[in-house]
């Protein structure tokens, strides 16, 4: 389908996609912000890293943990055939 035959319907359709798809992304990113310094706050107050605030917060929300042992787990493997560990 070329978009110079659009109808004005279907323009209508496109342009309150693209507007409301807008404001959804504007709404995340600002969401995201106000997360991060919600995470570094806390950190800072616990004195850990912001960034293993946040790994435990994705690990949490993806319900990873095991997966995530699993895979470090492998790299320690690694490490210590290596003799990096």
């Amino acid at each position: 389908m070329s978009l110079d035959t659009l109808s004005s319907e279907e323009k209508t359709k496109l342009k309150n996609v693209i507007d409301q798809g807008m404001k959804v992304l504007q709404e995340i990113e600002d969401l995201n912000g106000g997360l991060k310094d919600t995470v570094k706050a806390v950190a800072d107050e616990l004195s850990i890293k912001p960034a293993l605030l946040s790994r435990a917060l994705k690990a949490a929300y993806k319900a990873s943990i095991a997966t995530d042992k699993e895979d470090f787990d492998t790299v320690e493997e690694i490490l210590v055939v290596t003799g990096r560990f």
